[in-house]
């Protein structure tokens, strides 16, 4: 699907929940904190926004029904992924990461061509011989071939001392040379490998597989070093195209947000601070950074979003999910403060794909909730799916990540699925001193005790 047209269906969906809402532009933004120009490009289809949370605010402030979020949702990943597709050849084609390859080549040929090139051209001869097919049909010079020139004009200058020492270069660049470059290129290649089973702002980890053998031509690009820095990022095109790694890419992608908010007044943290150093409660977008700032842990239960998507058009099975318990320890002893201001009410619902995990058991497993499918299920480029994962835990202070299992024909794997290559961690909160925020105020205050009108 084309970014244009994946971002079009995308602000239809947007359009039709703000019409019959009744509510103009300038009202909605008041309240999802944006600007009415921000509203305005965002259903126009002018632009996609970078994040799902303030999307959902807007469904859920028009009364967005269950299958509408995920269906809005699908729609965001959509728009969402093809703005990154269409951005991806922009930078495989910048002038500027080619350049070196040519100058190097530039350079190695004025090496191997030995005494005959020693003699630099004078500024009125023209261009040298090597040069001539970079002018353009009507005379013209291209840019890239002068600033070529100048660099070849260096290094004609200096290869008079250059030649002196060719030979020890030479010698040791052979030598050594393929033995970096195999080691050198199997660690990058093996990452990419796993940049693909994770994709972009994804806390998704492949388990290991070996590194596709290194491609006959990679010696002969370069013999030094340069060749083995600039090679690595041009491993996952190849893959997905069906190169040498294909065999080992994976071909699905999931985006994990473990700060998802099932509802505000659901949500809680304990945090090892007295209230009067805590600031107040966040948005939902900001939560990560608030937790991160405050050391704060989910209290007692964790509202996870797992967002799958294949990578091409073939049809991926996600087989299942599976808990993977790190540690148990007593629940944390610390301040519980609830998200949800007091007298303010939460709309919940149980959307689709959604699933449980009851934490303090001996041997937590996902369980769907009641009249839910369970897995296993089929994702594609085009027809992503998204999972909620309601853990809960009282008794105990959790570490734990999830492993989803698929399979695509011949191929299967297991992703570990976790918050950015650390445990998810869940605390029970009971008996734990509770704090609330009302709204307007300027504090926390124990809960229970705001006075409501």
């Amino acid at each position: 699907m084309s970014e244009g047209t994946a971002a079009a269906e995308f602000a239809a969906r947007l359009r039709e929940l703000k019409e019959r809402s009744g509510l103009s532009y300038g009202v909605l933004a008041k309240r999802l904190h944006m600007s009415t120009s921000t509203l305005h490009r965002y259903c126009n289809g002018d632009a996609v926004p970078a994040e799902y949370a303030p999307v959902e605010r807007l469904a859920r402030l028009c009364k967005a029904g269950p299958g509408e979020l995920v269906e809005l949702h699908r729609r965001w990943v959509l728009a969402d992924a093809a703005r990154g597709r269409k951005g991806a050849p922009a930078e495989a084609v910048e002038p500027a990461a080619t350049a070196p390859a040519a100058e190097t080549e530039t350079g190695a040929a004025a090496t191997e061509t030995g005494a005959a090139e020693t003699q630099p051209a004078a500024p009125d001869d023209g261009p040298p011989r090597d040069e001539v097919p970079e002018v353009t049909d009507s005379g013209a010079p291209r840019p890239a071939p002068r600033s070529r020139r100048r660099t070849r004009t260096a290094v004609l200058a200096g290869i008079a001392v250059a030649a002196v020492l060719g030979g020890v270069t030479l010698g040791l660049s052979l030598s050594g040379g393929g033995e970096t470059d195999g080691d050198g290129r199997k660690g990058p290649v093996g990452a990419a490998n796993a940049g693909d089973g994770a994709g972009e702002d994804v806390t998704a980890s492949p388990s290991p597989s070996p590194s596709p053998s290194t491609s006959p031509s990679a010696g002969k690009k370069e013999k030094g070093a340069p060749s083995a820095t600039a090679s690595p990022p041009a491993a996952p095109p190849e893959a997905a195209k069906g190169g040498a790694g294909q065999a080992d890419a994976v071909p699905l992608t999931v985006r994990t947000a473990p700060y998802t908010w099932e509802d505000p007044c659901s949500q809680r943290y304990l945090i090892d601070r007295a209230p009067g150093e805590v600031p107040p409660p966040p948005l939902e977008q900001d939560v990560p950074a608030w937790t991160s700032a405050v050391g704060a842990v989910s209290s007692g239960g964790q509202y996870v979003q797992l967002t799958v998507q294949g990578t091409g058009a073939e049809t991926v099975v996600v087989e299942g999910l599976t808990v993977r318990v790190a540690g148990k320890r007593s629940p944390l002893a610390w301040n519980d403060f609830a998200m949800g201001y007091p007298g303010v009410g939460c709309g919940g619902n149980v959307p689709t794909r959604s699933f449980t995990v009851a934490l303090d058991a001996a041997r937590p497993v996902v369980t769907p909730e009641s009249g839910h499918r369970d897995f296993p299920f089929k994702v594609s480029e085009s027809d992503p799916e998204i999972y909620y994962i309601k853990a809960d835990a009282s008794a105990y202070d959790v570490s734990w990540s999830l492993e989803l299992k698929w399979s695509s024909g011949s191929r299967s794997g297991t992703l570990t699925l976790d918050d950015k290559g650390r445990p998810f961690r869940t605390s029970g909160n009971n008996g734990r001193p509770a704090y609330e925020f009302p709204l307007g105020g300027e504090k926390w205050v124990p809960e229970g005790t705001t006075k409501l009108e």
